[in-house]
């Protein structure tokens, strides 16, 4: 028996094309405990997420968190889900449009799709697609700004084994991170100058908070350039907005267990501000490019009510990127980019010879 996937036999002259896959983290199927369980657990099952060794692992895993978790989660899904499906589903699908529109009219004759890590459409599933429509050359550009190996680096490794299960593989390209890229920025920079106008600009006793996702501490230990790339993002979008020094702070959210993670917490950086007499924090996350559970209920919902509850006054959260003109446009520019060298140029269209001539006879009797 063939360790390779079966596909039709190889026919010269076939047609090739050139894809780019928008990869997101993933999101279950509905707002229930059932689903969720299926969603956790093959989010949670992933080396690359859970560093604990794997017996250990399996037992919390299997024992404790699938019993528990999934319908906390669920009923938190239910607070945000809408008629279309989850905030993250129906924002990847929107942007892969859009995305497909941008790279149409920049001259690009290239195939955009998506997929996500964990859950449907699922990336091995999607890559086989791709390939039987005849695309050659993939390029794999995970919407997470920071690279991470928990979130950018399982993706690739998906991508890859998917890989190896093919004889005839089409060749591929990653976009590793995109921190600093001006035009990532200044679409940050413009939504928050946007939400300024139409709430106010912040007087004395303000903060602007950068939310990043957290990861454990070890991870920066090991090697992993996350925090650091945070770091880079936040500092640049401070510049833009010509924030003051300590008007603006980065923290990291969604903590998981007991072990110590990236710091400081969000939540904990949020009731300490309210205690301190800050009035007002406007709240925003840069590393999600389209808004989900954990930006539109951990810190839209949770966070805004820690901080008041803490004795801030006002808490406005900042909506992701989502489907705005200038980050499609900055993502487009990151897609071009790495597509150089690659012919994604629409083939000239073939002229008839004689009936050019016809026509340009015809014309020359009118004139």
């Amino acid at each position: 028996m063939s360790r390779f996937l079966p596909e039709p036999a190889f026919r010269h002259g076939s047609p090739a094309q050139t894809a780019v896959l928008l990869i997101n983290l993933g999101t279950p199927e509905a707002p229930t405990g059932g689903a969720l369980r299926r969603y956790l657990k093959e989010f949670l099952s992933d080396p690359r997420v859970i560093e604990i060794p794997r017996p250990v692992w399996w037992l919390i895993l299997n024992g404790v968190i699938l019993n528990v978790r999934p319908k906390k989660s669920a009923e938190k899904y239910a607070a945000v889900w809408t008629a279309e499906g989850s905030p993250l589903k129906v924002h990847t699908e929107r942007q892969t449009k859009l995305l497909r529109g941008f790279l149409g009219e920049a001259g690009h004759h290239v195939v955009v799709d998506h997929a996500m890590r964990y859950g449907q459409p699922s990336l091995p599933a999607t890559l086989a697609r791709l390939k039987a429509e005849g695309c050659t050359r993939i390029l794999l550009l995970p919407l997470y700004p920071q690279y991470s190996a928990s979130t950018t680096a399982t993706a690739f490794d998906a991508a890859y084994a998917w890989a190896q299960s093919v004889r005839n593989q089409p060749e591929m390209r990653g976009v590793r991170s995109f921190p600093d890229h001006p035009g990532y920025i200044d679409a940050l920079a413009a939504s928050v100058r946007e939400h300024w106008r139409a709430n106010g600009h912040p007087g004395d006793a303000y903060r602007l908070i950068m939310s990043f996702h957290g990861l454990p501490r070890y991870t920066l230990d090991k090697g992993d350039p996350y925090f650091c790339e945070c770091q880079k993002t936040g500092r640049l979008l401070a510049e833009a907005l010509n924030l003051a020094e300590g008007e603006a702070q980065i923290c990291f959210q969604s903590r998981f267990g007991r072990t110590e993670w990236l710091q400081p917490y969000t939540a904990q950086t949020l009731v300490a501000l309210g205690r301190q007499g800050i009035r007002r924090v406007d709240a925003i996350c840069p590393g999600f490019p389209a808004d989900c559970l954990e930006t539109l209920e951990e810190i839209a919902v949770e966070g805004r009510r820690e901080f008041i509850a803490a004795g801030g006054r006002e808490f406005h959260y900042i909506p992701c990127l989502n489907e705005r003109d200038d980050w499609i446009r900055a993502l487009a520019d990151i897609a071009s980019t790495h597509l150089q060298g690659w012919p994604t140029r629409a083939p000239p269209v073939a002229v008839d010879p004689e009936a050019g001539a016809q026509r340009a006879r015809s014309l020359g009797a009118h004139s």
